[in-house]
């Protein structure tokens, strides 16, 4: 049926980048993709709060871009019956031309990116952040107006030390947590007070990692990586090991957790050699078939340190993260962090601690986790439905799954899915080159940031990209 809710789920592709304002970005890519064709005549349009949501701008604009294409003929618009593209929108010198069934999408930038690493910042809590911020502004003491202290605000410093305790089952005090500009820069500040030695790394992860642990001057060696999570019964044959960088909760990119007798493991080699658990907790809030297991930091708080961001949960544009340290590492690593070192700003701390203790975002956590079980749950379903040989492996959490491929075919699959106009990675992209075991072939997929009412669309050229069943 023409009106029915599949239609709103229709993939407009629209680019807004180019000269002028947002209005008049909208007005250019509408006009273009119905001059083209790509919206047929007769096509239902998303409501004007739908696509402003979506694409992150005020509903005023979209529906003033309505107006003005309805006076130019290019859509029509009547009670009842959305907003649709006109008739004869095209001009009788310019029909559109015929396509042949083919990849929608042949060069230039894919039009969705499907690689793993951003939430849905279109569903960033604007209004309730605000409210947080004038309330905290109001509240603010005028030395946080200063340039503040290398741990952070104490405000924020004690509104996480009661959050973690009760979602993620951390164990500290304020005292011992330092707050940083994201993960990459907590990273870069314990890999510097650990100094010399090496550092263990999971044979599937970020390579921009390794590279910041080895700017600091420590040597990195990979941990292999298997259907139970890193394989830590190995850290007890590695010479010289500082450290091990883990995530137990849902192991990245794999999405898998760490096997319970392997959680132990990591923390008796932490015990036995005096060394540290670096706990990468980037989407523990995140699970959606069970409730999400406990931080290891808890197992230990003398031998495991706790890194966790606000760049999965709300925003990275906060630039907000925070460290939970043993108490033997606060005293050097605050010393290596106040020689210069970039600090968060402090009223955004101020903020986060105001709309974690106002509740506002427990609220927010529960609505982004329903949104992401959905979009799991669609593209879980459109599989089964449409690629029953294509499996999605690990758990049912965070914002990214993956899809096992039969050898040899991942590197055509990502091209063919380029060629739909979707970006993503196969896994082989977080595989350690310094690994004694090769990578296998699959996709890693994020479901998280196409807009809803594209999301179908990008599912159906998703499973286009994919090989045939046998």
């Amino acid at each position: 049926m023409e009106d029915s809710w599949a239609t709103f789920g229709r993939d407009l592709h629209l680019d807004l980048s180019g000269p002028g304002g947002l209005r008049a970005a909208l007005l250019r890519a509408l006009r273009e993709a119905v001059r083209s064709g790509r919206l047929a005549p007769g096509t239902r349009l998303p409501s004007s709060r739908s696509l402003a949501a979506d694409l992150g701008i005020a509903r005023n604009t979209v529906a003033d871009a309505y107006a003005e294409l309805v006076a130019e003929g290019w859509l029509s618009a009547r009670q009842g019956s959305g907003t649709r593209v006109a008739e004869r929108a095209l001009p009788r010198t310019a029909p559109a031309a015929r396509r042949t069934p083919g990849p929608p999408h042949r060069a230039g930038r894919p039009r969705f990116d499907l690689t793993a690493g951003t939430p849905d910042v279109s569903a960033f809590p604007r209004a309730a952040w605000l409210a947080a911020a004038r309330r905290a502004l109001t509240a603010a003491p005028s030395e946080a107006f200063g340039y503040g202290t290398p741990a952070g605000r104490p405000e924020l410093r004690a509104v996480l030390a009661d959050y973690l305790a009760r979602a993620r089952g951390v164990r500290t005090d304020p005292d011992r947590i330092v707050l940083c500009t994201g993960f990459m820069q907590g990273l870069a500040l314990l890999s510097r007070t650990l100094g010399a030695g090496r550092l263990a790394t999971e044979s599937y992860g970020l390579g921009f990692h390794r590279d910041v642990i080895e700017r600091a001057g420590l040597r990195t060696v990979p941990l292999g990586v298997d259907e139970h999570g890193a394989r830590t019964g190995e850290l007890a044959a590695l010479d010289d090991l500082r450290a091990a960088l883990l995530t137990p909760a849902h192991q990245f990119p794999t999405g898998v957790p760490l096997h319970p007798d392997r959680r132990a493991a990591a923390v008796n080699w932490a015990r036995a050699t005096g060394g540290y658990v670096l706990e990468d907790d980037y989407d523990g809030e995140f699970r959606y078939d069970r409730q999400p297991v406990g931080a290891l930091q808890g197992l230990d708080p003398d031998h495991v340190v706790y890194l966790g961001t606000a760049s999965k949960s709300l925003a990275p544009a906060l630039r907000l993260a925070w460290m939970v340290l043993p108490d033997r590492l606060v005293d050097p690593l605050l010393a290596v962090k106040g020689t210069g070192e970039w600090q968060s700003g402090q009223l955004e701390q101020l903020t986060l601690a105001e709309f974690i203790s106002s509740g506002a975002y427990d609220r927010h956590l529960r609505g982004m986790r329903l949104r992401y079980r959905r979009r799991r749950d669609q593209l879980v379903a459109a599989l089964a439905d449409r690629a029953p040989h294509v499996h999605v492996s690990g758990i049912a959490a965070g914002l990214h799954a993956v899809l096992e491929l039969p050898p040899g075919t991942e590197q055509s699959i990502v091209q063919a899915a380029r060629w739909q106009g979707l970006a993503l990675e196969g896994l082989s992209t977080f595989h350690d080159p310094a690994a004694p075991t090769p990578p296998r072939d699959a996709l890693v997929v994020a479901y998280g940031t196409p807009p809803d009412h594209s999301f179908a669309g990008v599912l159906d050229a998703l499973i286009r990209a994919l090989p045939p069943g046998e």
